[in-house]
């Protein structure tokens, strides 16, 4: 994982003599980033925040601020969205979740913003296991199976999460940032961190439907390949070589047996039974 980061002076965002050929929308229609082929480059413009120039390889990035935004908010967009991206040109796998170790081993929660990922992974690292990753989990093959590689030790929660799992003043937080009230806890005695590799153990991916208890369901290796690529961070989906490897490695991982749906209340008093219940079925 080598990624050279520099930050250049603020600069306004000008029109560019690029070519643009994705963006990302929010549902409600307001764009959020704007992705540019630039010579041989890459430049991601998030508006009125900051353009990131990607190398080619995702090797090199570097960042214009526009005047007056803060470089925690940099530092966000760089480590939340820019640095998966970025990886993903480098071969790496890298889907939208977080994952949490459990007896020694990784398990995984996979699903769209607002599931519940980092309150899931919260809510373990609050309770004495150790998070591995809040979003940008990394997965790499190992000894016949995958293992998670640990990510940056820092989990994001909304301000009604922060307020049922955290609750301390003497949890650190990051500097707040200007796009999102997201606040960014960092690791410590209260959230805990595991900064090791971990073998992948089980992948749940979280549904949408409010349940009593928490309900596992089994799945079948296409039906894992299918939410793996609409989970898969990929900047260059028309750069053919590398996207038969990243399809390739994404049809190994999805031939393990490891894949679950997961439903589960959405109460915070109920995030204790939830664990236990994850735990139970994943060393079942």
């Amino acid at each position: 994982m080598t990624v050279d980061f520099q930050v250049a002076d603020a600069r306004p965002q000008m029109p560019l003599d690029a070519t643009l050929f994705h963006q990302w929308v929010f549902p409600d229609g307001t764009l959020w980033t704007d992705f540019y082929r630039i010579g041989g480059a890459y430049l991601l413009r998030f508006p009125e925040l900051a353009d990131f120039r990607l190398s080619q390889d995702g090797g090199q990035i570097q960042a214009w601020p526009v005047q007056g935004v803060s470089e925690a908010t940099i530092q966000h967009l760089y480590l939340n969205q820019v640095l998966p991206l970025a990886l993903s040109r480098q071969g790496k796998l890298v889907l939208h979740g977080s994952a949490v170790e459990i007896s020694g081993e990784g398990i995984a929660f996979i699903g769209e913003s607002g599931r519940g990922k980092s309150t899931l992974a919260a809510s373990f690292a609050t309770d004495g296991f150790r998070f591995l990753t809040d979003d940008g989990l990394l997965v790499e093959p190992c000894d016949g199976g995958f293992q998670i590689m640990p990510s940056h030790p820092s989990i994001r929660l909304w301000e009604d999460s922060e307020e049922a799992l955290v609750g301390k003043d003497s949890v650190r937080k990051a500097p707040p940032v200007q796009f999102t009230s997201k606040a960014r806890f960092l690791a410590g005695d209260e959230i805990v961190f595991c900064g090791q590799p971990r073998r992948l153990r089980r992948v749940y991916f979280l549904g949408e439907r409010v349940q009593q208890e928490a309900v596992f369901e089994g799945m079948t290796g296409r039906e894992a390949l299918m939410e793996l690529v609409k989970h898969s961070f990929l900047l260059e989906i028309e750069a053919s070589e590398l996207l038969a490897a990243h399809f390739d490695e994404l049809s190994c991982l999805a031939g393990q047996p490891i894949f679950y749906r997961l439903d589960y209340p959405r109460r915070y008093e109920d995030l204790s039974r939830v664990r236990q219940a994850i735990v139970k079925h994943a060393y079942r």
